[in-house]
């Protein structure tokens, strides 16, 4: 089985393609430059010009389309729904069997600009020719790392306590989404998170714990329909099955023993 894989030099991205070639999946991944791969064919596509996208298609079975251009101003609408929407149509002139795009859990619910896009493009690949299925999954463990490392850069960690996350890691998303390829279109939206739910003030408390830091909170409430839609879940989700690693877990690998500060 042959299957393209969009945006595979990103961080889910280098976790999904050893799993594909584990199960036998003959992958070729796209990237913006250049890259030699013993293992990988790598081939150079713009999904914001189109440049490349009809040649990467060609001879594909399935497309694993996980490419997007987060906090990228105008160049997010021109990859996530110009791009997506020029894959799709290029895709079923291949005569792709089975297109999987990787989303995210409230998209659909939370007021963020950049979710507005990505909740397009699910739309872009709703509507398409190709068989499809659309996994939105919670955020990973390393975003919620970034997040509290910015919003410490002044000494206090600074956030509204009461927001919910749900950190699931790549590695679980991946497993999840080879699962997907294989049991076929879904011709849905399926949700997938971590194994547990935390509060802000949780989710500080343990990192501060495994950076051997004393960061004290200061809680900020966010205002309006954005905080109000973090406070109440919007960022979680109660479907199953789960991933399977924590967030202790992924502290514990990434500072256990460090005493980082």
């Amino acid at each position: 089985m042959r299957i393209l894989v969009t945006g595979a030099g990103g961080r889910l991205g280098a976790v999904v393609l050893p799993r594909l070639r584990e199960e036998g999946w003959v992958v070729r991944a796209t990237s913006r430059r250049p890259r030699t791969d013993p293992t990988t064919e790598w081939v150079v596509v713009d999904l914001a010009t189109g440049a490349g996208v009809a040649e990467a298609v060609t001879g594909m079975d399935f497309v694993l389309h996980l490419a997007s251009a987060p906090n990228q101003g105008r160049r997010v609408h021109q990859v996530d729904v110009l791009g997506t929407r020029r894959l799709v149509v290029a895709a079923g002139e291949a005569g792709v069997r089975h297109l999987v795009y990787m989303s995210i859990v409230g998209v659909d619910r939370v007021p963020i600009p950049y979710y507005r896009h990505k909740l397009a493009a699910e739309q872009v690949v709703a509507a398409g020719s190709v068989p499809w299925t659309v996994l939105r999954a919670t955020q990973f463990p390393a975003f919620l790392d970034e997040l509290l490392r910015g919003a410490s850069r002044l000494g206090p960690v600074v956030g509204d306590r009461a927001v919910l996350a749900q950190p699931v890691d790549p590695r679980d998303v991946a497993d999840r989404l080879v699962a997907r390829l294989t049991a076929g279109p879904l011709h849905d939206i399926e949700e997938y998170g971590g194994p547990a739910v935390i509060r802000f003030d949780e989710a500080v408390r343990t990192w501060n714990a495994a950076r051997r830091s004393r960061r004290p909170l200061l809680p900020v409430r966010i205002p309006g329909a954005l905080g109000r839609s973090l406070r109440d879940g919007g960022l979680v989700t109660g479907a199953v099955p789960r991933g399977t690693r924590t967030w202790p877990e992924y502290l514990t690998d990434t500072y256990g023993g460090s005493g980082a500060r």
